[in-house]
């Protein structure tokens, strides 16, 4: 994954959630607000969390989850160390098939850095 993949990937995120919020009610809204708050920084660092949702998004395997919380953790400021550790846990609780999405993952932490 590039820049380039990492930019088509929060713009079409972005587009798709705004056509999201134009069917809405109460309930998808109410979800949504949730989730961005939970983030937030609180008791536990926001980058902390950002890692937290890094690892359930590894065990779940879900590729747009991965993408959103990697891209997070690069601006949350993650170093090299605390992602590896982080990857480590999901990877022993989601097991061997998590490894393709793990690659994707590292694949994209490595060209968040060189920006």
């Amino acid at each position: 994954m590039c820049e380039k993949h990492i930019d088509k990937f929060k713009e079409e995120r972005e587009r798709l959630n705004e056509i999201v919020m134009k069917y809405a009610g109460m309930e998808i809204k109410r979800f949504y607000s949730l989730d961005s708050q939970v983030y937030r920084e609180g008791a536990l660092p926001a980058k902390t969390k950002e890692l937290m949702g890094l690892v359930a998004s590894l065990v779940l395997r879900c590729d747009d989850c991965i993408k959103y919380h990697i891209i997070r953790c690069n601006e949350e400021g993650i170093n090299d160390k605390e992602l590896e550790e982080a990857l480590a846990v999901g990877l022993v609780v989601g097991g061997s098939i998590t490894i393709p999405h793990l690659r994707r993952t590292l694949q994209a932490w490595d060209e968040l850095k060189k920006t």
